[in-house]
């Protein structure tokens, strides 16, 4: 069950993306509307890698490590530590207070990736749609 819900998940990510891309090619670039889409964007990738971070624990995957142990407790506190580690992970390196392990590296490094990739191309975007 934790599976589906997690490609439901991934599913929704892409959606996001599709939202957003469809706004990025409107004439007027620069505009309320188009920050909105990105703040959305990034919403909604720190909700759904969280959440996919959650699953995998859940399932007791190991995927985060806190203070060199893997981490447990109840649904609250997993939660809450996936979705600070999704937001370190998405807006910096992290602090390497909660670190990934297993598949968890892997998610890790996708979403890290997206994270460095959006600006750049909302700038690109930008900077583009100026010089038009």
């Amino acid at each position: 069950m934790g599976l589906l819900f997690a490609i439901c998940i991934v599913i929704c990510i892409f959606m996001s993306f599709r939202y957003v891309v469809m706004v990025c090619f409107q004439k007027n670039f620069l505009s309320v509307d188009t920050i909105i889409m990105i703040m959305y964007l990034y919403v909604s990738l720190l909700l759904g890698f969280g959440v996919i971070y959650l699953i995998c624990m859940q399932s007791s995957i190991p995927v985060l490590q806190e203070a060199g142990n893997i981490t447990t407790g109840d649904y609250f506190d997993n939660l809450f530590t996936s979705l600070y580690f999704s937001a370190v992970t998405l807006f910096s390196l992290g602090y390497g207070d909660v670190v990934p392990v297993g598949i968890g590296r892997f998610l890790a490094v996708i979403e890290s990736l997206i994270g460095y990739v959006l600006p750049a191309v909302f700038l690109a975007r930008t900077v583009i749609g100026i010089d038009k």
